[in-house]
């Protein structure tokens, strides 16, 4: 056997040494420093902070205890390669002499005691803090941010330039009031689409996969991915959430109510996307605090968080172009900025060309005398967040939004060519302020104000009757809202409230030739109380919202009160069964007017209740589903009944007999949704199915029920997505059955000059089918910037589907009218993202 000289030496150096060591050591009387720092403890009073591995394995002198504690600290860190600092006159802290480690001491602001169990996160690299708060994070070179987190505790994020990474410090987190509501079902549909066990569902638009035909994360067009949830006419001016008409969905942005909802007259959505960060739906079992709202509630909120690090993004596509900015503002304040305005002005893409002739139809665009057609929109987007104290936080929000079109009318008056424009605008803005106080980790305040304006006017000119035609449509509304929640025990959660609404709503008509003005101005005041109660057994299996909401609207002395209620139990891991219900009711409603509101482009108007021709509306729904779960497969069923009173015909869009008719009615709805989905690594497909059976009563125009305009008995959506790092592909299918219409009595079309129809709602169009394609590439651009380009084409196959039709008298002769869905439409993006 050979033995290598250097191994022979090693050992040989080694054996001489080892006396002199082990004598060294009881000389010295070195002992463990773990022993020592018992020794300290308990002569001075002081307790030690370290990580076990921190002192494992190192020895010190025994501590000389006839001196003062700072010079026993002085002659231990001498000893090691430690430091050891004094937090306060308790306690003190032991750490490596390692640059690039951090330490602290994670606690509660209200009562300072540690938080156990807090996670440190700095880039890939995360800690753990102890039983005492107590953690240390090795720092990475290229990320100067560290994230804490823990669960109750409001997530904060640490700039380590403003801070001496290698001291300790101790870091105070604010109670988040504890919520009972969690994520029961998650990526319901895709990524990001997760149901709460409050029976709502929450789209958070920074983890939100790709859907088919959007290149963005457009909220109103994404909702109606959801069973239960889609637009006969194909816009987001005109959803409808189980079968009920678009006036009778709640929408927030930030908690203000908004009475528009798109640009280009509703093919899409106004609200900008990049600062939009989650969504709340709910179809049913809405919680008190929202009123409004019969068939449905799509909440908005921009980030709660206070970013320290600026951040934005720019982007172009064949619509618009955009842009977004999170500007800290100091370590109390941020400010989000988000801006979108249409292309329109400096070309027009065949995407825009598209959208132009879908608004176009069946209006005085399409007239021969028209030229000179301009559209432009614009929306600006502001929110400000203020930390006041560890205990008050102020949010600042503001949307301007504008829709403008503009189009000249030309005739030949005594022989002179003659140019007079005619234009129409659509306009909201809002503001709101929240002021949050949290007096303890179990209870806080908030007070919501908002005001928010909605105007539509339109200008037309009749060159040849040298008549102009002014339309005004105006909706003024401040609101008051205090909330206070409270909680009980881990197990019960109280909401408690009041709300003051007040609604001011104007309605103009006037012409100059011959003169003629109609101006009504109404205001109504509201006045609610609303309570609810959330609990959750100790299990967790079983989740019961119970609330009950008071409202008193004094022009009338009418008391209304809501019960709703949430009930969501997990009858194993795999099968999971929910029942919601509730109790709505609205004082608003549109008038829809095909003859000639606004140029034919925006056909409605907003209205206010009088309590009597105009009723208030009142809803009552009751729902039960079942969902079962299993390695990524998802099948979600949900049977439910609607009954809404007090509709008024001229809102719901007749285009027959009861066109022109004012009365009042109600309709119910049974219907089905139920969802298929299943994971397959990186692929994602879903199928989802809506069945019903929607039927109007009205005793002034029919003996029986009949079909409501927004029946679509069938309603089949097939979608799938693929997703890796850097892209992104969704392709979908879209069919149903054909919206009902009133057709003429064959051979017997025209009697005593009037269209005879046969029976209300007694045909259907043909079936609708569209196929959408979209794709997303992720791209990393270097220096801090990063960048993605996406393509989508809606209408993949450029199908003429008839989303609407009716019939006209043209000099005696029947006319039947078409109103065509959108055809194909490319899209593509471009974004920079820093």
């Amino acid at each position: 056997m050979k033995i290598s000289t250097k191994l022979l030496v090693t050992c040989l150096i080694f054996w001489l040494f080892k006396p002199f060591q082990v004598k060294a050591q009881v000389q010295g009387n070195d002992i463990l420093l773990h022993d020592a720092i018992i020794i300290i403890e308990k002569e001075y009073d002081v307790q030690f902070n370290y990580a076990e591995e921190t002192i494992a394995g190192v020895y010190v002198a025994s501590p000389n205890l006839e001196l003062d504690i700072e010079s026993v600290l002085i002659n231990l860190q001498n000893q090691t390669a430690l430091t050891f600092s004094r937090l306060d006159d308790h306690f003190i802290l032991i750490k490596s002499k390692v640059q690039n480690t951090f330490c602290g001491y994670v606690k509660s602001f209200y009562d300072d005691i540690p938080i156990p169990l807090a996670t440190i996160q700095n880039g890939s690299n995360g800690a753990v803090a102890d039983a005492d708060g107590y953690f240390e994070l090795n720092l990475m070179e290229n990320n100067k941010t560290i994230e804490v987190r823990a669960l109750g505790y409001r997530t904060v994020q640490l700039d380590l330039k403003l801070m001496n990474a290698n001291d300790c410090m101790i870091i105070r987190l604010n109670a988040e009031l504890q919520t009972l509501s969690e994520v029961y079902i998650s990526n319901y549909i895709t990524k990001g689409i997760n149901k709460l066990n409050d029976g709502s569902f929450n789209i958070n638009i920074e983890d939100f996969e790709i859907l088919p035909g959007l290149i963005d994360a457009d909220v109103l067009r994404s909702v109606q991915a959801f069973p239960g949830i889609m637009s006969v006419s194909e816009t987001v001016s005109n959803i409808n959430i189980r079968g009920g008409s678009h006036d009778q969905n709640l929408i927030l942005w930030d908690n203000i109510k908004m009475y528009q909802s798109g640009h280009f007259f509703g093919l899409i959505s106004m609200y900008n996307p990049q600062i939009t960060q989650t969504v709340s739906l709910f179809k049913n079992g809405t919680s008190t605090q929202f009123s409004d709202g019969v068939s449905g509630t799509i909440a908005m909120y921009t980030e709660n968080k206070l970013n320290k690090t600026f951040k934005g993004n720019f982007g172009v596509n064949l619509i618009d172009a955009n842009a977004f900015v999170d500007i800290p503002l100091g370590n109390k304040s941020s400010l989000q900025l988000a801006a979108r305005k249409s292309i329109s002005d400096f070309t027009k893409t065949p995407t825009y060309e598209q959208f132009f002739k879908r608004i176009s139809q069946n209006n005085e665009l399409q007239s021969e005398v028209t030229s000179d057609k301009q559209f432009d929109f614009y929306d600006a987007s502001l929110r400000w967040i203020y930390q006041i104290s560890p205990k008050d936080e102020l949010k600042l929000n503001f949307i301007n939004v504008s829709n403008n079109l503009v189009f000249n009318e030309n005739a030949l008056v005594n022989n002179i060519e003659t140019s007079r424009e005619s234009n129409i605008s659509q306009k909201s803005i809002a503001a709101g302020l929240n002021y949050k106080r949290l007096w303890s980790s179990q209870f806080n305040t908030t007070l919501q104000v908002y005001e928010t304006d909605y105007k539509l006017e339109a200008v037309n000119s009749n060159i040849n009757e040298s008549q102009r035609f002014l339309q005004k449509n105006q909706v003024s509304e401040s609101s008051i809202k205090l909330l206070a929640e409270k909680v009980f025990n881990q197990n019960l959660n109280g909401l408690f409230g009041y709300h003051f609404v007040e609604t001011k709503i104007t309605n103009l008509d006037d012409v100059d030739v011959p003169r003629y003005k109609f101006l009504i101005s109404e205001v109504l005041r509201e006045h609610s109380v609303f309570s609810e109660f959330t609990f959750r057994t100790k299990n967790k299996k079983t989740h019961v919202d119970l609330g009950l909401r008071y409202n008193y609207i004094d022009k009338f002395q009418e008391h209304i009160l809501e019960p709703r209620l949430s009930i969501t139990h997990q009858l194993s891991n795999r099968i999971s069964v929910e029942a919601l219900g509730e109790f709505k009711h609205q004082n608003t409603s549109q008038v829809i007017n095909f003859q000639n509101d606004f140029l034919g482009v925006e056909k409605r108007r907003w209205q206010l209740t009088d309590n009597d021709s105009i009723p208030i509306i009142k809803s009552k729904q009751f729902s039960l589903g079942i969902n079962y779960e299993h390695q990524e497969f998802l099948i979600s069923a949900e049977t439910y009944y609607k009954k809404v009173d007090g509709i008024t015909s001229q809102s719901q869009g007749f285009q027959n007999d009861f066109e022109f008719i004012k009365t009042s009615g109600s309709y119910d709805v049974l219907g089905l949704d139920l969802l298929i989905k299943k994971q397959l690594n990186d692929f994602n497909l879903w199928v989802s199915y809506t069945y019903m059976d929607n039927n109007y009563t009205f005793k002034t125009l029919n003996d029986g029920a009949f079909p409501s305009n927004f029946d679509i008995s069938h309603t089949l959506t097939f979608g799938s997505g693929f997703t890796t790092n850097k892209f992104k592909l969704a392709a979908g299918i879209n069919w149903h059955t054909g919206k009902p219409i009133t057709e003429p009595i064959a051979n017997e079309t025209i009697i005593n000059g009037s269209i005879n129809y046969d029976s209300v709602n007694s045909s259907n169009l043909e079936d609708y089918f569209r196929a959408d394609l979209s794709a997303i590439y992720y791209l990393n651009l270097g220096h801090k910037l990063k960048g993605e380009i996406g393509a989508s084409i809606w209408n993949v196959f450029g199908n003429e589907n008839t989303i609407n039709s009716f019939y006209r008298l043209n000099n005696s002769q029947l006319i039947r009218v078409n109103e065509l869905s959108l055809g194909f439409a490319p899209n593509v993006s471009a974004r920079i993202i820093f």
